[in-house]
């Protein structure tokens, strides 16, 4: 995502290290093309393997894939690759390279990684999801959309249609980010699926060293956030700094704590960034702070709802997956509210042209 400063492969890995607070570790096959996989691995030499949680995911097909620019690879259910048939076969074999990149046998949790819609719906891939979780090659399964926000009703038209399978499921939120995935909780929570809340530290604002002015390096991914959102973020972190400090919190522990009170998240990913600048916080004290979150909740019910009130972000960006204000052919990351989908959203009281559009504010 070329996050702040690129770092050393020695540094990285320490960094990715089980350890000293941290045992969770989270990797992708596609990120590097395998690369990010193999920086893990480097990072788990000599570690007892119930020292750690491991989590991968797999879906973009940098095998036999072109990539797309800034898009990156193409799902593996792009029908130019493959047909259903043949869905498990890819499955298995990017689990089987990514865990020998890893150089472990089997991942803690395994997520289907920014699916398209065929992903959301298609039972061959779940099926062959689970098998790979019945032959030990994952202890769990689950969901991860994105890159970006969006994707509402099709997460939960996916827990509608597989929630007995999957056990996880993972999406942006945080204190100024709860739209739309709080759209998305009471379906995990119906279906008892358990959350990983990423980029809580909303683009780098909880952890301090992004502050109106800041400039992002050429290509950084957060240079897509809309608007004026480092200003506004700051604004509002700037009235949130009294909770915090009432429980001796830091902001990126407010951030967490109000997180991981919302229904069914029980992990909280931020996004740890070395930023660029002589004035930027080494990014392993954002680790050790990270690693420091009180284990208890401090915040009390009346503080939830005042950060609700200033995080508030409905309708400040158009969203991805299935949006009404989409047009024309089926994308890999867009498409229509068709009907199946509207009767969904009404089934969870959810209003797509109130609730899933981009806003003029």
């Amino acid at each position: 995502m070329h996050f702040g400063e690129e770092l050393d492969e020695q540094r990285v890995a320490e960094l990715l290290r089980p350890g000293n607070g941290i045992e969770t570790l989270i990797t992708a096959d596609a990120y590097g093309a395998g690369g990010a996989d193999q920086l893990v691995g480097r990072a788990l030499e000599g570690l007892d393997r119930d020292e750690y949680c491991l989590t991968g995911a797999i879906g973009h097909d940098f095998y036999e894939g072109e990539r797309q620019g800034a898009k990156g690879f193409p799902r593996f259910t792009n029908p130019q690759l493959r047909g259903p048939d043949q869905y498990a076969g890819y499955l298995r074999m990017a689990t089987e390279n990514s865990l020998e990149r890893c150089g472990v046998d089997h991942f803690d949790l395994l997520m289907l990684h920014n699916p398209d819609r065929t992903g959301y719906t298609s039972e061959v891939v779940w099926q062959a999801m689970a098998q790979l979780r019945d032959e030990g090659l994952a202890g769990k399964i689950g969901v991860a959309p994105g890159p970006a926000n969006g994707f509402t009703l099709d997460i939960i038209d996916c827990f509608e249609r597989f929630g007995e399978l999957i056990d996880w499921a993972m999406v942006i939120l945080n204190p100024l980010e709860p739209w739309p995935s709080s759209l998305v909780l009471p379906a995990a929570e119906r279906y008892d699926v358990s959350v990983i809340a990423r980029v809580v530290d909303y683009g780098g604002i909880f952890h301090g060293d992004v502050a109106p002015g800041h400039q992002f390096g050429e290509g950084d991914h957060r240079c897509f956030r809309p608007g004026d959102w480092v200003e506004a973020g700051s604004a509002k972190l700037d009235r949130l700094r009294p909770i915090a400090e009432r429980h001796g919190l830091t902001a990126l522990q407010l951030a967490c704590q109000w997180t991981l009170a919302q229904p069914q998240v029980e992990c909280v990913a931020p996004t740890l960034i070395q930023e660029i600048g002589p004035d930027a916080r080494p990014v392993e004290q954002k680790r050790a702070e990270l690693a420091a979150l009180p284990a208890k909740n401090l915040l009390t019910a009346e503080e939830i709802e005042q950060i609700n009130v200033v995080g508030d972000n409905a309708g400040c960006m158009a969203l991805k997956g299935g949006t009404p204000d989409y047009e024309g052919e089926p994308a890999a990351d867009r498409w229509q509210v068709d009907e199946p989908l509207r009767e969904l959203a009404a089934r969870w009281q959810i209003d797509p042209e109130a609730q899933l559009q981009l806003v003029d504010h």
